[in-house]
């Protein structure tokens, strides 16, 4: 008889494209993985994959079976979250984060997510937004929270509000910052290729100015050297909020900022288990809301 292993085994290889990964994935070891797949072939008297020099390939039998399989996985965890307890979920959840979100609210969440899903382990990568989009779609995460744009659609896309820049610095510059003066200061930002990096280089580019922009893949570090008065720096307002309470950093009126960041959380499951689902409301619940942070 087959049971949810085999459909799992089977699911899981299709969609990362390999054996090894799908072991990595699934906790356990290659023989398992094969002999599931081996099992389900001999249930059904097709066989579902093609192997060759450690790549798979769908035959045409997988290909069509392979709709009715997720079907079989999502009826299984909808039963799971029909019972309205939230400790029947297990697994693990693959979670990546960018790095405004690991220094605001990321705490919180992990400790809900631990109340209502014990027997659920977090694995957690924080990164640039970029890095985790492309590991998304690698199938090397499950779900992440980053800001956008996004240059691809995703399965699931949910808002999590906007984080808006401010500009701040150890101590304010004597006189008026115009815009020659600001860019002929070191101006601590995010890192290149990042769309505050742009914004703000396009911004003095187009008024015939050459900023001296000190990027860093490091917001946390960013704030150091501003702290330090390295520069003036353009970051997060929830980076620099509790600093220019306390007065270690002073905000600083140049009348001109990039762009609030946007985030989202985003999933690329097809379908999305209930877990993701109710990790996103969590989520939610905890960013703060566009009007509070505009």
């Amino acid at each position: 008889m087959l049971v949810l292993k085999h459909v799992e085994a089977f699911v899981t290889v299709a969609d990362l494209g390999s054996f090894r990964r799908a072991v990595d994935r699934l906790h356990t070891t290659q023989p398992n993985i094969s002999n599931r797949i081996a099992q389900l072939e001999a249930r059904l008297g097709q066989v579902l994959m093609e192997r060759d020099a450690g790549s798979v390939r769908l035959t045409p039998q997988g290909r069509r079976l392979l709709g009715p399989a997720r079907a079989v996985l999502a009826a299984a965890d909808a039963m799971l979250a029909a019972t309205g307890e939230d400790a029947v979920l297990d697994g693990t959840l693959r979670l990546g984060v960018a790095e405004l979100v690991a220094h605001t609210w990321l705490r919180p969440f992990l400790r809900q997510m631990k109340d209502r899903f014990p027997q659920v382990v977090v694995e957690l990568t924080v990164d640039l937004s970029a890095t985790l989009s492309e590991a998304l779609f690698a199938r090397d995460l499950d779900l992440v929270f980053l800001n956008g744009p996004f240059d691809r659609p995703a399965r699931g896309t949910a808002p999590l509000g906007q984080a808006p820049l401010v500009w701040v610095a150890a101590e304010a510059p004597e006189g008026p910052l115009t815009p020659a003066r600001l860019a002929a200061l070191p101006i601590l930002t995010h890192a290149r290729g990042t769309a505050p990096y742009r914004q703000l280089s396009d911004h003095f580019r187009a008024l015939g100015l050459q900023p001296r922009l000190v990027p860093a893949a490091n917001t946390g570090a960013c704030l150091q050297m501003a702290l330090d008065g390295l520069g003036l720096a353009c970051l997060p307002a929830a980076l620099v909020d509790r600093q220019i309470a306390g007065g270690q950093l002073v905000a600083l009126d140049y009348g001109w900022r990039p762009p609030p960041l946007r985030f989202a959380a985003r999933h690329d499951m097809d379908p999305a288990p209930a877990l993701i689902g109710r990790a996103i409301q969590i989520a939610q619940s905890l960013s703060p809301p566009d009007d509070q942070q505009s």
